[in-house]
């Protein structure tokens, strides 16, 4: 088997969608996660120019788009923390549908742009005096008109657990499964994420395999701190990886993110793409 690698576009943001493109391209990947954020993709000011000039780049440099991220919302500035808010249950329902207006509108950019999927956070930390269960009930409720316009669109909604979010883990993610009940939202697998929290992602994989629309692949220190490593500088055993996703006949996007490496991206990519190459091919 053979999996199709991409990169993330997060960890170009000092670059333009059209060089980190040329540069993601020049690493030797296939593919490219857009970033629906500033400055390459935010879709509340992305003119017609600037959508086609994304197109040009992705055909001139023959990449496909993997997925769009819309998870991080640096556009927002929002002191607390850049990526996660406003969050699917923010206190002040004004704010909540700041994310939700925002989530929308990456659907139709994804649409427009023939990306198969977007990703988005699970819900956000869990705000004081609230359950979790409350939480979760609130997250379903902001979740509810986006799942109908992807259902409307045919675009995936695929929700990411992440630590220190509603949802952090497997069994977290099947209760909220459990309750959404449309075919339009599945899981982006950030294995990572799910190290982070103590369980090991050839598991999860298998667990989940039926909600898995996308990969993301990145490494973790042994510590299991939510740092994202380059593949082969961490402990996460990606053998063991590859071989579930091989067992669940995955054949989906595989996308390596490493946001933290802004100084140096190119090198990120350089060197995550030769590590994994013995990975691919079965």
């Amino acid at each position: 088997m053979s999996w199709k690698l991409a990169f993330s576009a997060n960890a170009f943001l000092r670059y333009s969608f059209t060089e980190a493109a040329r540069r993601i391209r020049a690493a030797g990947y296939e593919g490219i996660e857009i970033l629906a954020d500033v400055p390459h993709a935010w879709p509340v000011f992305l003119l017609d120019e600037q959508k086609q000039a994304i197109r040009q780049a992705l055909r001139d440099n023959y990449l496909t788009i993997s997925n769009m991220n819309a998870f991080m919302m640096n556009a927002v500035a929002d002191a607390r923390q850049p990526y996660w808010h406003p969050s699917w249950i923010e206190p002040d329902r004004h704010y909540r549908q700041v994310r939700i207006d925002h989530t929308l509108r990456a659907l139709a950019l994804a649409h427009e742009l023939g990306c198969p999927s977007i990703s988005t956070e699970p819900g956000g930390p869990l705000p004081p005096g609230l359950t979790w269960h409350c939480a979760l009930e609130l997250f379903l409720e902001s979740l509810a008109p986006v799942v109908e316009r992807a259902e409307q669109l045919g675009v995936h909604l695929l929700v990411e657990p992440e630590p220190g979010l509603l949802l952090e883990n497997a069994a977290q993610f099947e209760e909220f499964m459990d309750r959404v009940q449309s075919p339009a939202v599945g899981l982006n697998c950030d294995i990572g994420h799910f190290y982070c929290v103590g369980e090991e992602p050839a598991q999860v994989i298998r667990r989940l395999a039926r909600h898995i629309r996308h990969v993301h692949l990145e490494d973790i220190p042994a510590d299991r701190r939510h740092q994202h490593l380059i593949p082969g500088d961490g402990a996460i055993n990606f053998a063991a990886v590859f071989e579930a996703l091989r067992d669940i006949n995955y054949q989906g996007w595989l996308t390596v993110e490493l946001y933290p490496y802004l100084e140096n991206p190119d090198y990120a990519a350089r060197m995550a793409y030769q590590r994994l190459q013995p990975y691919l091919v079965s």
